[in-house]
């Protein structure tokens, strides 16, 4: 694993939208395979602002996102399509079309699964793989466990899970219990990760998912098995290791 540290988060997503646009410009039409979440927010910014100034063309870009909330449909402000779509995709001049999240608004989880896993094999996996870390160790929906799943499965959210994401919702009823997420499998297939991790709050979990154990129960631990991961985090969140 490579470790890259930022000063700040201002830093990290510098320097992690570095490494996308080296992607990027080397392949240009590359699978990226995208996270959600607070922490890449700046990451995509960076991005829209270099397409912006013209370094950057996303024309043959196709992009797969690790998940998408059960029960939320696109233009739910919540859902993580419209996330996408806020933050980077209506910005950039990437196809629409060759944009795939899992469908949050099919109610059959097992029908929703295998179309997602169809779409990911008919683009022929993913070249970078974006990661975000949560504060249990899960990677896209894939929470503490006694396994890892391998491939796109329906998740029931941890209470965690879910009181990290009620401020993004009115309340915490309206937090949807259930998403759809790539497994750990596919994103093990990724020839190249790229996690980004920001603030003290995660200190704790970058250092037991990255120098710990290799256990369902942290799910992100098995990145360590992964010949090309690069770590981009501020100095708070490497707090615990450097």
């Amino acid at each position: 694993m490579k470790i890259i540290k930022a000063r700040d988060y201002q830093e990290m997503s510098r320097r992690a939208a570095n490494v996308i646009s080296a992607q990027v410009i080397m392949k240009p039409n590359c699978v990226l395979g995208l996270a959600t979440g607070s922490t890449p927010i700046g990451t995509y910014a960076e991005l829209v602002e270099r397409y912006q100034k013209g370094d950057l063309d996303f024309s043959g870009i196709t992009t797969v996102n690790l998940d998408e909330y059960k029960g939320l449909t696109r233009d739910n402000d919540q859902s993580y399509y419209y996330f996408m779509n806020e933050h980077l995709f209506s910005k950039v001049n990437i196809d629409p079309k060759r944009t795939f999240l899992p469908d949050g608004t099919e109610p059959d989880s097992a029908k929703a699964c295998e179309e997602y896993n169809r779409v990911i094999d008919s683009v022929g996996g993913v070249d970078l793989q974006l990661l975000g870390l949560g504060h249990n160790g899960h990677i896209g929906f894939n929470e503490p466990s006694d396994i890892f799943k391998a491939r796109t499965h329906c998740v029931d959210l941890t209470e965690t899970t879910v009181e990290a994401n009620k401020r993004f919702f009115a309340s915490i009823d309206e937090v949807p219990r259930q998403a759809y997420t790539m497994g750990i499998q596919t994103i093990m297939q990724a020839k190249k990760i790229l996690i980004v991790v920001s603030g003290k709050d995660k200190a704790a979990i970058v250092k037991e998912a990255f120098f710990g154990a290799i256990t369902p129960k942290v799910q992100a631990s098995v990145l360590q098995l992964h010949s090309d991961v690069t770590l981009v985090a501020d100095e708070a969140a490497l707090s615990e290791i450097i």
